[in-house]
């Protein structure tokens, strides 16, 4: 029997750009964020030879590493390579890899599969980590030895789960589950669309123009982030126990001065998409991520979002929907443990079918 572990994406409603260091380690940052049904997998087994597999079914790579060789961290499966490098797994396995959503569209899916190979490889040497140090092992893997130019959010949003305040600042990070009852989350939930504009894009130019931006201490760049840092605690306030509708305007403002952190945020086909949304009776929205393409995630009234959904159709944009998660990062299958959380055969089937 294989060991199955998952993490999911998140969406970020404000604060995204206060969690790089240069930033939150003079000024402190924050996050809004959830984590939603949509998983990044990991499937480690077996595999009948003396050396070590790693296939991803996303990126449709393989690697076959000899017993006794060096592992390069380069290429698509530079993330597993450096993974199984920090946490070790014997020489006879194999680790298949499979997201739900494509990498480079904002919702965080590096990050998760940080998190889910961090997961999957300490539970297969019997080690537990709580959700904390689950996320800091995956920053350390991303940040520190892949000199990846991101933030730490995502990170924790999908070792955690749920819907959260994520604090940064040179102590360390603070994660706060926002007080909220079922049925406020479920009229959140109607109230979001998240519509994939059909290109992904690598944040790493992005992130490093910000990075540099900040550490020159751009007043351009860094006023736009203390707006987003405020803009971030007043949607905390208005998810908690505000009028939700308001989520709407300060997703509108917040988008207005991420668009002033890089150049390269967003473009024209993102403007005219966004611009179609709003005009449809969208109240506010952003592009996930860094910015630069992938999936525009909007506040709207259920009464307007048949018109919003028929109009960005037109522009070429598909919808998904979604749900909150609030399981976070777990084991799915460990032949060597009795586990909690959801049945594996929830999974999608043709990871069962490769984990078999």
């Amino acid at each position: 029997m294989p060991l199955i572990a998952r993490a999911p994406m998140r969406i970020s409603f404000g604060g995204g750009g206060t969690d790089l260091e240069d930033y939150y380690s003079r000024h402190g940052g924050i996050v809004v964020s959830g984590a939603i049904d949509k998983y990044f997998y990991a499937v480690v087994s077996g595999s009948g030879s003396p050396g070590l597999q790693l296939i991803s079914a996303n990126y449709g790579s393989f690697h076959v590493q000899d017993a006794v060789e060096d592992l390069v961290w380069d290429g698509n499966l530079a993330l597993p390579k450096a993974a199984v490098d920090q946490f070790g797994l014997p020489p006879g396995h194999e680790v298949f890899m499979a997201s739900e959503i494509p990498p480079g569209t904002g919702l965080g899916s590096s990050s998760a599969a940080a998190v889910c190979l961090a997961l999957a490889l300490s539970a297969k040497q019997g080690r537990r980590y709580s959700p904390a140090e689950l996320a800091e092992a995956a920053s350390r893997l991303e940040i520190d030895t892949l000199g990846m130019p991101i933030g730490r959010q995502d990170q924790y949003a999908s070792a955690f789960g749920g819907i959260n305040a994520i604090s940064f600042g040179s102590s360390g990070v603070t994660v706060e589950p926002l007080s909220i009852s079922p049925e406020r989350v479920k009229e959140l939930e109607d109230s979001l669309m998240l519509f994939f504009m059909g290109s992904s894009r690598s944040s790493s130019t992005i992130l490093r123009e910000q990075r540099e931006s900040t550490r020159r201490r751009d007043k351009r760049v860094l006023e736009s982030l203390h707006v987003i840092k405020d803009l971030a605690l007043l949607m905390r306030q208005e998810i908690e126990s505000g009028d939700l509708s308001a989520i709407g305007a300060l997703m509108d403002r917040a988008w207005q001065m991420k668009k002033r952190l890089a150049d390269s945020v967003t473009n024209d086909f993102i403007d005219r998409c966004y611009s179609a949304a709003r005009e449809a009776g969208a109240l506010g929205g952003k592009v996930t991520g860094a910015g630069g393409g992938g999936f525009l995630l909007l506040f709207c009234p259920p009464a307007r979002q048949q018109q919003v959904a028929a109009s960005l159709r037109g522009l070429g944009l598909q919808q998904m929907r979604f749900r909150f998660d609030f399981l976070g990062a777990h084991i799915l299958m460990n032949s060597d443990e009795p586990v909690r959380g959801k049945d594996p055969i929830e999974l999608p089937l043709s990871v069962l079918e490769r984990g078999q």
